[in-house]
Formats: structure tokens, C-alpha cells, sequence
């Protein structure tokens, strides 16, 4: 049964619409063509009543009751008024038609009406439908008159009636169809055109909104939605083509530095010194290509969806300063912070993402220290990872936080210059910031801006 309701069921909204319209409507017309011929059938019965009743007031007229017995007046005309008509005095039958029988069904329903003694009607099937009324004659010592009327014509009328108005609701069905598809058809107009236009937008990344077009408020809540999406898939492939580039910019070098061992390699018969050196040489830059890889691998992964959450900033640092292991010789790390409950409202993950390339860098250049402050802002946790090293050459500042870009790569540090523009991302995809303090003029601190938890 579900299969067939699914077969069955239009796949387009504009065929939906306009079958939940055609269902609405044809459950309405057979209320209203139940009720319209009902009460047709009912007054066509209450007109052959007032008919019937009209007629039996005209014979009881003729009725004379004065004296000991009941009379039938003879007066012109009265072939007309005896045409069925039945008249009794008490139980007494005085006359019939003169096509009926004393013990037709006709007669016999006549009789019984007038036993009820009371004015009223009946509707007889015998060969055909009869409607029969009986009318007790004024002071007529139990006298009643008895008339009968052929329902034919009225059924006829009847029937005419409902062929014409089941053939009104056929040809008004077929015109609601007709016209909810077109008028649901134009409506959803402007929506195919606007999931064309997104479609060709989001192609070729243009640049074109729905909200700059003036819609009605479905529409350009519709449209509303449309733009964020087609922001979110932007977002995305810049994104990947930023990923892309980096990949190709950072991997470039390693690459370029094992084919030249290669070449170097073969170029002439070498030593088992040489070639453990050129193995070396080609594990080292391969080892900086699977770290290249896995840190914007990382990053992608983490700015491309953040995470609601908390994190309480001191335990994650301290956490962070256990992971270490052994530190260059001679440098300490100090985690200090003003409030032991302070609180940024990123996950502990992303915390550590953000702040370990920058304890990473500070160690790396640090000569004996290495300082982590902790602090509270108006709305916002401020971290600050500082060293006493050489500090950030004025020329280098504004190349920073540049994928690739270190100021000074023969400086004999690991390192593929990833680490700043990573924890600048990351520390933006959840609202916060990461800058370089240029007003420590021994070594460098970077300042980690996130909100609050």
C-alpha cells in the first residue's frame, strides 16, 4: 500500500500543492452537493405536500355534514377534484378514484391514514411513488378526505438537479486543478529561479546575493538562508585553495632538497659516508614534509568546524609544560596567572592548539626563560608567552604571521613556519585574536586573545 501511495504521489511540489488543493475542494463540493440536494428533495416533498393538502381543502369543502349522515356535494368540475381522492365517514369508504380498488395498496394506505385521525403524510411505493395526505373535515363527525400525488415529476426534477450539480463540481475540480497548478507554478517562480541562481553562484564563486533584490518576506528569509549558505561554501573553498597553496608553497622545498640529494647522489660513485649523509639528508626533509602535512592537516580540521565549550586556561597550561619532556639546556618555563579559575570559552583542545606553537617558538629561541601570563581582561582571557631571546627583527614583523615565511631559516631550527599563522587561525575561528607585543624590546611575547567561559 505505501509502495502505491509512493508511485502515486507527485515528486514536485507544485503537483503536492495542487493535489492537496484538488482533495480539499472535492471533500468540500460532496458536503455541499449532499446538503443542496437535501434540502432540493425536501422542499420539492414540502411543494407536493402543500399541493396535496391544497387539493384535499377543496374537497372537504364539498363534504356536508348537517344531519344524521355525511354528503358528497355534486358540484361542476368535480372529475378534477375526485382524481384521487379518497373520502371516508368514520371507517366508511364514500368514494374513490375510480382506478383504485377497495383493496389496492393505495386504498388500504388511504385507510390507514384516515384511522390515525389526525392530519398528516405518508409516501407509498407501490408501481410508482406516491405521496398520500389526509385532512379530518372540519366538524365532519369523523369524516376525512384523502389525496394522492404522483412523486414522479419531483424525482425526475430531483435527479435533474443532482446530474447538474455533480457535473458543476466535475468541470469546478477540474478548474481548481487547472488553476492551482498555474498559480502555485508562478509562485514558485522566483524560488526555481533563485536555487538556479545559487547553483550557478556557488560554481563560480560569485559574488551576488539574494538579499540585495527586493523579495516578499518568505522569499527573502529564504534568501537570507541562501546567502549563508553560499557564504559557508565560499568560506570553503577559499579554504581548501588556501590549504592547497600552503601544501604546494611548504612542500616545495623539501621536495626540491631530495631531488637535489638524489641527483647530488648519483651524480658520481659515492661513499658509504656519503651515501648515510644523502639518506639523511632525504629522512630529514622527508620527516619535514609529514610534519608540513600534519600540522595543516590539523588545521583544516580544527577551523573548519570549532566546537562550543570551556576551558580552565591554568590547568591546560600547566598540561601543556608537563608534556614538554626535557627542555633546552639552561631554559626554565614559568606558568604564572593572576586568577587560578579563570576561565576562555574554547574547549581545552582548542586552547592547546592555540598556545603550544607559541610555546614551541618561545622555546626554540629562548636563552634561559620562558614566561606564560595568564591574566583577566573586560570580557576576554589574555595569555601571554614570552622569551628572553633575540626577539623579532623589525624588518620580519609585519611577515609574521605568513604561512611559510621564518626570519631567519639557516638559524638551524626545526620548523616549517606554520606554527604562528596556525595559532593566529585557530585563535580567530573562535573569536580571539593572536598578535606579536613589539613593546618588549628583549626577546618576544605573543598575546593570545580568546572570550571568556
Amino acid at each position: 500500500m505505501r509502495a502505491f501511495a509512493s508511485r502515486w504521489w507527485p515528486r514536485t511540489l507544485r503537483g503536492r500543492l495542487s493535489l492537496v488543493a484538488l482533495t480539499t475542494a472535492t471533500i468540500l463540493m460532496v458536503i455541499l452537493t449532499v446538503a443542496f440536494n437535501t434540502v432540493v428533495r425536501r422542499h420539492l416533498q414540502h411543494q407536493a405536500d402543500d399541493e396535496l393538502h391544497t387539493r384535499a381543502a377543496a374537497v372537504a369543502a364539498t363534504v356536508v355534514t348537517d344531519g344524521s349522515r355525511v354528503r358528497v356535494l355534486e358540484t361542476p368540475g368535480e372529475e378534477l377534484l375526485d382524481t384521487n381522492v379518497w373520502i371516508y365517514s368514520g371507517g366508511r369508504l364514500l368514494e374513490k378514484p375510480s382506478s383504485a380498488t377497495a383493496t389496492s395498496p393505495l386504498t388500504r394506505a388511504a385507510g390507514r391514514l384516515v384511522a390515525r385521525g389526525a392530519r398528516t403524510c405518508v409516501t407509498v411505493h407501490s408501481h410508482d411513488e406516491v405521496r398520500m395526505c389526509s385532512r379530518p373535515v372540519p366538524g365532519g363527525k369523523g369524516a376525512a378526505v384523502v389525496t394522492a400525488l404522483d412523486l414522479s415529476p419531483y424525482r425526475g426534477s430531483a435527479d435533474t438537479m443532482l446530474f447538474a450539480s455533480l457535473a458543476l463540481d466535475a468541470a469546478m475540480l477540474a478548474c481548481t486543478y487547472a488553476l492551482t497548478r498555474l498559480a502555485v507554478g508562478r509562485a514558485l517562480r522566483p524560488v526555481r529561479s533563485m536555487t538556479e541562481h545559487a547553483t550557478q553562484w556557488s560554481a563560480v564563486a560569485s559574488q551576488e546575493r539574494f538579499g540585495a533584490v527586493t523579495r516578499p518576506t518568505e522569499l527573502a528569509q529564504l534568501g537570507g538562508s541562501l546567502d549563508a549558505l553560499l557564504d559557508r561554501i565560499r568560506a570553503l573553498l577559499r579554504h581548501e585553495q588556501q590549504l592547497t597553496q600552503e601544501l604546494s608553497h611548504e612542500l616545495r622545498n623539501p621536495l626540491a632538497r631530495i631531488i637535489a640529494e638524489l641527483d647530488w647522489w648519483g651524480a658520481r660513485p659515492r661513499s658509504d659516508a656519503d651515501t648515510k649523509a644523502t639518506h639523511a639528508a632525504i629522512a630529514d626533509a622527508a620527516q619535514s614534509m609529514r610534519t608540513i602535512c600534519d600540522t595543516l592537516l590539523d588545521e583544516a580540521r580544527d577551523s573548519a568546524a570549532t566546537a562550543p565549550g570551556t576551558a580552565d586556561v591554568l590547568p591546560v597550561l600547566h598540561r601543556l609544560v608537563d608534556r614538554l619532556g626535557p627542555t633546552k639546556v639552561g631554559v626554565e618555563v614559568v606558568v604564572t596567572a593572576c586568577d587560578a579559575r579563570l576561565s576562555a570559552g574554547v574547549p581545552d583542545a582548542l586552547l592547546e592548539r592555540i598556545v603550544s606553537p607559541l610555546l614551541d617558538n618561545a622555546l626554540r629561541h629562548a636563552h634561559t626563560r620562558v614566561e606564560i601570563l595568564a591574566r583577566a581582561r573586560p570580557g576576554s582571557v589574555r595569555v601571554e608567552v614570552g622569551d628572553d631571546g633575540p626577539g623579532v627583527p623589525a624588518s620580519f614583523a609585519a611577515q609574521l604571521f605568513q604561512p611559510g615565511r621564518r626570519a631567519d631559516p639557516e638559524d638551524g631550527h626545526g620548523g616549517a613556519g606554520l606554527g604562528l599563522p596556525l595559532a593566529r587561525r585557530l585563535a580567530r575561528s573562535a573569536g580571539g585574536e593572536v598578535d606579536h607585543d613589539g613593546r618588549h624590546t628583549s626577546g618576544a611575547t605573543f598575546v593570545v586573545t580568546l572570550p571568556t567561559g
